[in-house]
C-alpha cells in the first residue's frame, strides 16, 4: 500500500541548497518517490537566534514505509548529511509561543520533519503527526500550500 507523506526540509549551515537537494535525492532513494517539491524559500531562524538564515521547502513523497520507518530513515539521512543533534520541542522557555527561543533549537546543516502522513494522527513522545507546530510556521505552511494544490 502506498502512503502520502509530506516532509518539511530546512538547512542553515553549509551549502544549504546543495544539502537540501541531496536530502531530496536520498529521500527518493530510501523513503519513496518524491512526487512534488516546493520552491526553496529563505527564512529567519524560528525558535532561536542565529545569524544564519534557513532555506526551507516541502516535498510530497509516496512511500510503502510506516511512519516509524520514515522517521528512522529521515533521521539517518540527517546524520549522513552532517546533523549531530536532533532538536526537541520542550515546553516554552522564554515566551508564551511554543518553543520560542528554546535552548534545544540550534543551527543545523539539515532538518527533516514529518509534517503529514495520509490522514494519520500519532501522538507519541518522539513522533507527532501532524507536526504540532506546523501551523505556526510560515516556512512550512507557504511551501506546503504551494504543493498541496
Amino acid at each position: 500500500m502506498t502512503h502520502q507523506v509530506y516532509l518539511g526540509l530546512g538547512s542553515n549551515l553549509g551549502r544549504r541548497k546543495v544539502l537540501l537537494k541531496r536530502a531530496v535525492q536520498l529521500i527518493g532513494e530510501r523513503v519513496g518517490e518524491v512526487v512534488r517539491q516546493s520552491s526553496f524559500i529563505e527564512t529567519e531562524p524560528w525558535g532561536f537566534e542565529s545569524k544564519h538564515k534557513f532555506l526551507n521547502g516541502v516535498i510530497l513523497c509516496e512511500t510503502d514505509k510506516s511512519p516509524r520507518e520514515v522517521l528512522a530513515l529521515t533521521q539517518q539521512i540527517e546524520r549522513d548529511l552532517g546533523r549531530k543533534k536532533k532538536s526537541t520541542c520542550r515546553p516554552p522557555v522564554y515566551s508564551t509561543d511554543s518553543c520560542l527561543l528554546s535552548p534545544d533549537y540550534i543551527d543545523r546543516p539539515i532538518d527533516i520533519d514529518i509534517l503529514l502522513y495520509d490522514d494519520l494522527t500519532i501522538d507519541e513522545p518522539d513522533l507527532k503527526i501532524p507536526h504540532p507546530l506546523m501551523q505556526q510556521r510560515d516556512f512550512v505552511m507557504i511551501p506546503l500550500r504551494e504543493i498541496q494544490k
